[in-house]
């Protein structure tokens, strides 16, 4: 059964679409689900990313995408990011009563990788990851950094994402999205003891 008829009622979840001339994209995520992953995008090695990202994070996620794979993998990539984030934000909604903070420390053989991630509502990036490699399958490495930047603006995410150490770029860019994986697993927990108040002495997000 497909995963968007496979979300049970009342959870947090969100179906958005993107259409234009480079690609066509739909994603449906479920935050409160159990880690199943229906992923393709045509691009190998981001299907494995996105996998890996909804078992740890213990999101259902549906991705599917179509783009201009002829010229190269960055629209694809980039849309990709959009369209999660966007399907985030809408599922989380206000944001009332979730714990809002979260980070996770990575290992994978050589590399440790970290992510921190306020689901704030205003969107900023930190990426200090480094490659040796152009490639990782048919993907340019530098194409990750926009995955996340993409995915932290349309998330409403304040996210700083760091390779302390590694030599695999196999392992550091998995490990990065293990890491962003866990780090959102811990923000978006309901806090019962906020009784579904606003995370925050504004009283809202974003402001």
């Amino acid at each position: 059964m497909p995963l968007d008829q496979n979300i049970a009622t009342g959870a947090r979840t969100a179906t958005r679409t993107r259409k234009t001339k480079e690609t066509d994209i739909t994603v449906t995520l479920n935050v409160d689900g159990t880690g199943q992953a229906d992923v393709q995008t045509g691009i190998g090695f981001l299907d494995h990313m996105l996998e890996g990202f909804a078992k740890h994070s213990l999101m259902d996620l549906h991705v599917r995408a179509k783009g201009d794979l002829h010229i190269d993998g960055h629209h694809t990539t980039e849309d990709v990011g959009i369209v999660m984030g966007l399907a985030f934000a809408e599922a989380i909604g206000d944001a009332g009563g979730i714990v809002r903070f979260g980070h996770a420390y990575i290992p994978m053989d050589e590399t440790l990788s970290r992510a921190s991630v306020d689901v704030s509502m205003r969107p900023y990036l930190i990426w200090k990851v480094h490659f040796t490699r152009d490639k990782l399958g048919e993907v340019d490495t530098e194409l990750f950094k926009e995955w996340f930047h993409a995915f932290a603006m349309n998330g409403g995410l304040t996210l700083h994402v760091e390779n302390i150490y590694g030599e695999n770029n196999h392992h550091i860019v998995e490990s990065c999205f293990k890491a962003l994986a866990r780090s959102l697993k811990m923000a978006v927990a309901i806090d019962p003891r906020l009784g579904g108040a606003s995370p925050s002495t504004k009283g809202s997000l974003g402001s």
